[in-house]
């Protein structure tokens, strides 16, 4: 804690620092000839009102506008000056005569003009903090020689007020160095939240962090990504667009096109030149405003002049609220303005008091009569303040009969206000008076400090029955009516409550331009369509261009496109994916067809001849064309042909074993026989060069069993393929991967890679060759051996089949062509064996 000299030195340095020479009360003469003061010159309250009490409250009201051209009040505010302090002295009319509150203790008042400047009310609250400096006249005389008298100042244990969050920021520094407790209706700064610096501070309206953050709701409820914000400058317009930028950035979502500010002296065109910065983002149509009510109407009438009618979206403040001086001429502009208010109510018993006041029962106001010339456009005789050929005031005009009348909107808060005070004077009077009647000696001097803990604690049902509460901060709980400001068909003009917040937002009933029930929309880009992704603006999240999500990628988020898993393929949408279309060579595919058609002819010709051989077994003819031999290759040739219908039939693995087995078997079985053949005869003629005798091995017996040991070979490579690797299908998915993903197909076949076909294969090659170098050999025998040089045609003719299967079969797409291939070129090479 600071010592107590230090703390009189900031008072005092703060008193003298900025009016050493404003008032008179603070030196006991008027010149330096040391002339007393006339009271009847100078009367001490001409500019203030003063209800005497045993405990006097302080208030604040902004009875004037500010002034022009250097003068400090301008012209009279009825609404938000007369209104407003009237419903501090009704309250303390009400407390006073309640006999349960504060009982046998008046309160009275000291009611200052703020005139709308944070300046000359900090000037105008000095008047509350008199009666605890203390004045040393000792060194100053009387022209007389007699000491001064000093006029003993009112001492102000509460200050009611200020409206304006500035003025109350400027008069909460003075207020808390002498430790008098503050309580607005009005200020809704999140400055004042502070309760390091402004700790004597309380309102008994929500703090704008709550109105930022319903507004930010708001947004958000009308889809709007991308606003401007407008303040008038000072803490009031400042810190709301402050509050709702810090929202925005930390809730996300919403992005801010461009934050301005209205100057407090604008000058020319000034207006005009906002509308201008604020079309070159003309896709932020919202505009959220923390601006006084003049500044509100200056801004409409500037989007009027532009021709911006319609155009701009606005959600004011609860400065802007639900009245109607910022919208008058300018109603079509201001149609669908979304506002905010503190839930409110109008309090009745204002209404039947202010509606009965006049010149002759309200004399403690003092600004009353120049109310009174005001709102009758009259004047008061040849003293009335208003200038011009005015009809004179009758005194017997009445308020709501001659004039319009309707209750300001903070009444009900200034009430609350009030009663706060009162409400916290009577738990510490309980405290420290107990059973005492009226004002015991430890209240003699209020403890500001003391009573700041009692005013944080009250708890009660304000004017309107919402409760009056205030949190650690001293801030009332945020409750707002959500007003939009509408055109009826009938061209009626109205603010209509659409919903409220209190911790959410809830919202009804909302009408835009010509009826039109749709949201008009405030976004920096349009969404992007299915299957796009957004590639966001650098610095902007809520700009972005939209990309295509190309090829085989779908959109798996708002900002990226992912590729599919390989057997899938995106949807029509592309917002996932889905599984590619399974294929496999159908039988009425052209590829099945004419190889089907070949085999069939094949296996009946085929069929024909080994019915032939076997009817006539035991011809001589059958005999000699080598009948066991003949067998074994018929046998060779009729698997060749059998085996073009498990190439087409779907593969399963029964299917793909099968197709193991005799893909190479057949062939084997002819090249064996043939190889077996043309061996015999070659050995035949070079056993015949050498010696008489008959070489071994050349009966009919010897001929199978050479023949199916060539044979054996095969089938043990085959089965040992099968331990290696047993067959399975598989769905291959490369073989049609088209650009296009739509026509993207995966091929159903049988896992046989290249290499095991080759080895498969293989070993039928080697027989082929083989036979093909006997068939040359053999070539030059007597032709009585006529079947030496068919099959040595045979061999020459094969051999260039297989040179050009070979690179056409490994050389094309694994597709379902090249199945038809590999069956055309194997159902050729048997009719070329016949």
């Amino acid at each position: 804690m600071e010592p107590q000299w230090n703390l009189n030195f900031y008072r005092q340095s703060a008193i003298f620092m900025f009016v050493a020479s404003s008032y008179t009360w603070l030196l006991p003469v008027t010149s330096p000839q040391r002339i007393p003061i006339d009271p009847q010159a100078a009367p001490e309250y001409a500019h203030s009102i003063r209800l005497d009490g045993d405990i006097i409250l302080g208030g604040l009201f902004p009875v004037h506008s500010r002034g022009d051209r250097g003068t400090p009040c301008g012209e009279l505010k009825k609404e938000k000056g007369i209104h407003r302090l009237e419903a501090m002295m009704f309250a303390i009319d009400l407390i006073n005569k309640d006999p349960e509150l504060l009982p046998n203790i008046t309160l009275g008042a000291r009611i200052l003009d703020t005139c709308s400047r944070d300046t000359y009310a900090l000037e105008q609250s000095l008047t509350f903090v008199q009666a605890l400096i203390e004045r040393d006249g000792s060194d100053v005389r009387c022209a007389n020689g007699d000491p001064p008298i000093f006029t003993k100042p009112d001492k102000i244990v509460g200050v009611i007020g200020a409206a304006a969050s500035s003025v109350s920021i400027m008069v909460a520094n003075i207020l808390r160095l002498f430790k008098i407790p503050q309580i607005s209706y009005a200020s809704t700064a999140p400055e004042l939240s502070d309760n390091s610096r402004y700790d004597f501070f309380s309102r008994v309206v929500p703090p704008d962090s709550y109105q930022a953050q319903a507004m930010m709701d708001i947004v958000t409820a009308m889809g709007w990504n991308y606003v401007s914000t407008l303040a008038s400058e000072g803490n009031y317009g400042e810190s709301g667009v402050e509050a709702f930028i810090q929202i925005s950035r930390e809730t996300g979502g919403v992005c801010i096109a461009q934050s301005l500010k209205i100057p407090r002296e604008p000058r020319s065109g000034e207006f005009d030149k906002i509308i201008r910065r604020l079309l070159e983002t003309s896709n932020a149509r919202a505009v959220i405003m923390f601006a006084n009510e003049d500044d509100i109407r200056r801004v409409l009438a500037a989007a009027k002049r532009n021709n911006q009618t319609g155009h701009f979206l606005w959600v004011g403040s609860d400065s802007w609220g639900s009245k109607i001086s910022p919208v008058i001429g300018q109603e079509r502009v201001a149609e669908g303005a979304i506002t905010i208010l503190p839930k409110r109510a109008s309090v009745e018993a204002f209404d039947r008091y202010f509606r009965s006041r006049s010149l002759s029962n309200n004399r403690r106001n003092v600004w009353f009569a120049e109310f009174w010339e005001e709102n009758f456009n009259c004047k008061l005789g040849m003293h009335g303040k208003r200038a011009g050929n005015l009809k004179k005031c009758t005194g017997l005009e009445k308020v709501g009969r001659d004039s319009s009348y309707e209750q300001e909107g903070k009444v009900q808060f200034v009430m609350d206000a009030v009663y706060a005070m009162a409400h916290a004077l009577h738990r510490m009077h309980r405290e420290l008076c107990y059973g005492y009647p009226g004002l015991c000696p430890r209240m003699a001097s209020i403890d500001g400090k003391e009573l700041l803990s009692h005013i944080r604690a009250v708890n009660f049902n304000g004017s309107a029955g919402t409760p009056v509460v205030f949190n650690e901060n001293g801030d009332a709980p945020g409750r707002y009516d959500i007003f939009q400001y509408q055109i009826t068909n009938r061209s009626t003009t109205e603010y209509r409550v659409i919903g409220s917040w209190t911790n959410k937002l809830n919202l009804k009933n909302m009408r835009w331009k010509s009826g039109d029930p749709s949201l008009p929309p405030s976004v920096c880009s349009v969404p992007c369509r299915t299957g796009e992704r957004k590639k966001v603006v650098k610095g902007v999240p809520c700009c972005w261009h939209c990309e295509r999500c190309e090829g085989y990628h779908y959109q798996a988020s708002e900002f990226t496109c992912e590729l599919c898993p390989y057997e899938m393929r995106p949807d029509a949408n592309r917002t996932g994916c889905v599984p590619i279309l399974i294929i496999k060579l159908e039988w009425h595919s052209p590829w099945a067809v004419v190889p089907v058609f070949i085999s069939m002819l094949g296996i009946v010709a085929t069929s024909f001849v080994i019915v032939t051989f076997v009817r006539y077994n035991d011809t001589p003819i059958v005999r000699a064309s080598g009948r066991e031999m003949s067998y074994v290759l018929l046998t060779g040739i009729f698997l060749c042909y059998a085996i073009t219908f498990l190439m087409i039939a779907t593969p399963d693995v029964g299917v793909c074993s099968f197709r193991r087995i005799f893909l190479g078997l057949g062939m084997c079985f002819s090249y064996a026989a043939l190889l077996t053949k043309t061996n015999r005869i070659h050995r035949i003629f070079e056993q015949g060069k050498k010696a008489v005798t008959a070489p071994r091995f050349i009966s009919p017996a010897s001929q199978l069993v050479i023949t199916f040991s060539l044979i054996s070979i095969q089938l043990l490579g085959v089965f040992v393929w099968f331990v290696a690797d047993p067959p399975h299908t598989v769905v291959d998915y490369g073989e049609q991967r088209t650009q296009d993903p739509m026509a993207a197909r995966g091929v159903l076949k049988c896992d046989i890679s290249d290499l095991s076909l080759i080895c498969s294969l293989g070993y039928s090659i080697l027989l082929m060759v083989t036979c093909t170098v006997y068939a040359i050999k053999t070539r030059g025998v007597p032709e009585t051996f006529n079947e030496a040089k068919p099959i040595g045609f045979t061999m020459y003719t094969t051999c260039i089949i297989w040179l050009a299967f070979i690179p056409i079969f490994f050389g094309t797409s694994q597709s379902a062509e090249r199945v038809g291939v590999a069956c055309l070129t194997v159902c050729d090479v048997p009719p070329l064996l016949t």
